[in-house]
């Protein structure tokens, strides 16, 4: 991974930051986004210790029609190069099918899909330049989706609705990349340990109840630590990942049981 040139979306925590972690340890550089101005600054703070020349922040919102060819022209202008992306987009919010407002499917879809989907583009774009430096290289895009492109999460209906949508995406991506040397993927995490798992969980009024009995159907008996999302993540988008495209990877101890 040394001197590779990643985007990492969503980047100033949970599984997005899990995942700049790894890239950064293994010595690629990252331009790393999100909305909240002050939450980057300070991830990039941190993750400088690596190298403060191989980091960057800019401040985005996937929403934001513009916000893709900013982030991706952002990477090549400071690295030279760029060899791939981690699109993870906001969280859908909360709430049932038949209760969540029009206007909050709107704002996911575009902020979500199309955010998703013009990143994809414009990383793609990015990798297949003229500029002699970046032609043949290839690269990697992981797209971070959830299980619930496989089976419903309860009480994210948002979400159930979209990730499928996202999946089948990633298919049909996988086979207009594959030509250029590009491949795509989608990483599919079930209950990792971070901030919007816990948060779900506590809308039960009965957290750690709740956390005992889904650790019960999960195989492995546990939710699963941010860091092993963000091992998977850096695997997928390395050349050592160089021949798996198009594929969605369950990462979610075990508890997926639908194909």
């Amino acid at each position: 991974m040394y001197g590779r040139t990643y985007v990492v979306t969503g980047g100033s925590r949970g599984l997005g930051l899990a995942a700049a972690r790894v890239l950064m340890q293994e010595g690629a550089n990252l331009a790393i986004s999100a909305r909240n101005e002050a939450n980057l600054a300070a991830v990039v703070d941190d993750l400088s210790h690596h190298g403060r020349d191989r980091i960057v922040g800019i401040a985005s919102d996937l929403g934001d029609a513009a916000a893709a060819e900013r982030l991706v022209a952002a990477a090549v202008a400071r690295f030279g190069r760029l060899d791939g992306a981690l699109i993870n987009g906001s969280t859908p919010p909360a709430g049932s099918a038949l209760d969540t407002p029009d206007a909050l499917w709107r704002e996911a879809f575009e902020t979500i899909f199309l955010g998703g989907l013009r990143m994809a583009r414009a990383t793609a774009a990015a990798m297949t330049s003229d500029n002699d430096e970046l032609k043949g290289t290839g690269g990697s895009i992981a797209v971070v989706l959830s299980t619930s492109a496989r089976q419903p999460f309860p009480g994210l209906s948002v979400s159930n609705g979209l990730r499928p949508g996202q999946a089948m995406l990633v298919r049909e991506l996988a086979d207009e990349f594959g030509p250029r040397g590009i491949r795509i993927n989608g990483l599919m995490p079930g209950r990792i340990a971070t901030d919007r798992i816990f948060e779900a969980d506590a809308r039960s009024g009965q957290p750690e109840m709740l956390r005992r009995r889904n650790e019960s159907m999960i195989p492995l008996g546990r939710y699963g630590e941010t860091a092993e999302f963000g091992q998977v993540a850096a695997f997928i988008l390395s050349p050592m990942a160089s021949y798996v495209t198009g594929t969605l990877i369950a990462i979610d101890g075990g508890a997926l049981r639908v194909p």
